[in-house]
């Protein structure tokens, strides 16, 4: 069954998430250098990949018995909030990166939207926002629902990154984003924690 509740709490906690993380940063560098379209759809091809197999090992998950899963949930919710924290501190270095992509000599759809597309896949491959969609897999036992809220919010998040980042860097920066993603996180995860003993 699909549920927009699910769907709208999972785009929230991974569009937060995603936000200040070094691919958004990526994706800018790329659609300030190629056509905006090209970029996005490299890079919206590579996060339903990723969340489709975010949410396939979150379903492996679900066959944990529910209050050891429920602690693993907020452990890694715990995990993650921390490890958001020390990301937003280590921003020049991840500016770094972005500068470093690959990017095409060519400016045709299928060399930039594939150039998009591997920096993304192997970006993105174990991060936060991945292990958070496992999570919220696991957590919510609603597959559809996580999966349509995740690739929603990446998708929101690389057209942000794309089209409006340096707009949106002018009004709103990064360590605030951080910190109520981390804030976020923290919730999930006292919540789970909750769950896990109170049973």
């Amino acid at each position: 069954m699909f549920s927009l509740t699910t769907a709208a709490v999972v785009f929230g906690v991974i569009f937060l998430a995603e936000l200040p993380d070094k691919t958004a940063l990526a994706g800018l560098l790329l659609g300030t250098r190629f056509r905006a379209s090209y970029v996005f759809v490299g890079v919206a091809a590579a996060f339903v990949v990723h969340v489709v197999l975010a949410v396939a090992a979150g379903s492996v998950l679900t066959l944990l018995p529910q209050r050891p899963l429920q602690a693993v949930v907020g452990l890694l919710f715990l995990g993650g909030a921390v490890l958001v924290l020390i990301e937003s501190r280590k921003r020049g270095a991840e500016d770094d990166e972005a500068e470093g992509a690959r990017v095409p000599s060519d400016p045709s759809f299928w060399k930039v939207a594939g150039s998009g597309f591997m920096l993304i896949l192997v970006a993105e491959f174990g991060d936060i926002t991945q292990i958070m969609t496992a999570n919220l897999a696991a957590g919510y036992d609603q597959p559809l629902s996580v999966g349509v809220g995740a690739v929603l919010a990446l998708w929101a998040v690389a057209a942000l990154g794309i089209v409006g980042g340096r707009a949106l860097l002018r009004w709103v920066p990064l360590r605030l984003i951080s910190t109520v993603a981390a804030g976020v996180m923290l919730v999930l995860a006292a919540f789970s924690l909750y769950e896990a003993i109170a049973g």
